[in-house]
């Protein structure tokens, strides 16, 4: 008896190409569909956001137009703020309300503090960066970090262990490569940012990541090159006229957030070793922040990590961008140069500028009346960070009768504050360390008139080791070196990140100072 023997190939490959064109054609719909779908919420987005505004503002903002009379979009904020009545305005389609009225900011931070938290909006927009750490989380999780942070930063050991480890790196690398380009031209903003690196993954990490080496041109580091990557790709989402773009692109994995998640993943994979490495050898004599966190009974390392990286970017950016203007305000005003060192003899009584060995200790630099209202006058015109935003909660009148819906951007803006005549005087746009003295005394000013460190609840933690470190470098360099910015006329043209970069750096020329 004859039986016909089923073709299993032939079954097997038909239905194997079944199975493939029925994945091609769902995943043909599912692309389709999730095109559409985007494109119609995009719709629906700039239909509630009224992108179609006609004011001149946001006129001005959406074809950038502005840019034919400023160099910056914060120096253009700061037109429009200086001619605004209150000194509030909105850019609406932006949902943004950006103040420069010390009673508002005083308002925002402290006085409905509760209501202007940072906001989901934000968090979102640096999650990936940040995670949960301090700098993008509110609640009760901030107020833990917060405590915690407090605890740690405000120790007298704590403080003498950042001291020790910026003074290593400027005796051991700072110093000897201005020596060895005496006569030469470098980029100063370069120089800065490899030099606060080096000192926060020390100080953060324990681990020295050699960016700042007597070479040049100076090797780059894989992770320094992701951190900046990723803390500018970050800040770029944010200039954006609607978060679904980036969004979208993410889902997708395309362009910008494709590198961003690069960059975020090489800067993950380095945590994760300083933490793994950290566990290994133990923590508990080790001074670095992440092992006293550790130390702590943390045992989440996400958490530890999103703590650490919110650090690093704090004390890297800020403090790099913090000096990189100073020494384009000391060029313009060789007065200031002159006292400082004028001081620096005074209060170091055997000061020589050939005796390399020399450092300023911590006690004398709390004598520099002159030195702290330099760098503090240098940080009204020059913020670091050149503004801040939170969103309402709920509905709310500021103090100059402006109001706020619930759910809106609210901005104060200290880069446009510290050129607000009817805040700092007819005479605000002059470098002048002065304003701070009081018969030869630093007299602080009131901090939501400053807001440079923040104010209020959530004041910068880490402010006084931030001014130390650069009080070292400041006195170090001009006690040794004669600086010359190559093109001092040139005003700064910022880079779009989260902090003030210079776009192109700052060239300049280093002269050793002869004894």
């Amino acid at each position: 008896m004859n039986h016909s023997i089923p073709n299993l190939s032939s079954s097997s490959s038909s239905s194997s190409l079944w199975f493939n064109s029925t994945c091609t054609i769902f995943s043909f719909i599912f692309f389709t569909f999730t095109f559409s779908f985007s494109l119609f919420s995009l719709s629906i987005f700039i239909l509630r956001l009224k992108l179609w505004c006609k004011c001149s503002t946001c006129q001005s903002f959406l074809t950038s137009s502005w840019s034919k009379d400023f160099n910056n979009l914060c120096d253009w904020y700061t037109h429009l703020l200086s001619k605004s009545p209150t000194g509030t305005i909105h850019i609406h389609i932006l949902g943004n309300i950006i103040t420069a009225d010390p009673k508002n900011v005083e308002h925002i931070l402290k006085t409905k503090f509760e209501n202007y938290p940072k906001g989901k909006p934000f968090s979102i927009l640096l999650g990936d960066l940040l995670g949960k750490g301090i700098f993008n989380v509110d609640g009760d999780s901030w107020k833990c970090q917060r405590k915690m942070a407090s605890l740690e930063l405000g120790s007298v050991s704590i403080r003498m262990h950042a001291f020790n480890v910026v003074k290593s790196e400027i005796q051991t690398r700072l110093i000897p490569l201005l020596n060895s380009v005496s006569g030469q031209v470098l980029d100063l903003q370069d120089v800065f940012r490899r030099f606060s690196f080096d000192n926060i993954c020390k100080f953060s990490f324990g681990f020295d990541p050699c960016c700042l080496e007597l070479s040049l041109p100076m090797p780059s580091s894989e992770f320094a090159e992701a951190f900046d990557l990723a803390s500018k790709l970050s800040a770029q989402r944010g200039l954006s006229p609607s978060s679904l773009i980036w969004k979208v692109k993410r889902v997708l994995n395309l362009g910008s957030e494709k590198e961003l998640k690069s960059a975020i993943k090489i800067v993950d994979q380095f945590a994760q070793r300083m933490i793994n490495q950290r566990r290994e050898l133990g923590f508990s004599d080790k001074s670095d922040l992440l092992s006293r966190f550790m130390a702590t009974m943390i045992d989440d390392d996400k958490y530890l990590r999103d703590i650490v990286v919110s650090f690093l970017l704090a004390g890297r950016d800020t403090v790099a961008s913090g000096l990189t203007s100073f020494f384009w305000l000391l060029s313009q005003n060789p007065k200031v140069e002159f006292a400082i060192r004028d001081e620096l003899e005074k209060v170091t009584a055997g000061f020589s500028p050939s005796n390399d060995q020399d450092f300023v200790m911590f006690d004398q630099m709390r004598e520099m009346h002159y030195l702290h209202a330099a760098l503090c006058e240098s940080l009204r015109l020059f913020p670091p960070v050149q503004f801040d935003s939170k969103f309402a909660q709920h509905d709310d009148v500021l103090p100059d009768f402006t109001f706020v819906r619930k759910g809106t951007r609210v901005t104060y803006h200290p880069y446009a504050m510290g050129r607000m005549e009817r805040v700092w005087g007819s005479d605000c746009l002059e470098f002048k360390p002065e304003r701070w003295l009081k018969n030869g005394i630093y007299v602080p000013e009131n901090p939501y008139k400053y807001p440079v460190f923040q104010a209020g609840l959530r004041v910068c933690l880490g402010k006084e080791m931030a001014l130390v470190e650069m009080k070292c470098v400041v006195l170090a360099i001009i006690k040794r070196f004669n600086i010359q910015v190559a093109d001092p006329n040139q005003a700064p043209k910022f880079a779009p990140g989260l902090t003030a970069t210079v776009r192109g750096g700052l060239p300049v020329l280093v002269r050793r100072r002869e004894a």
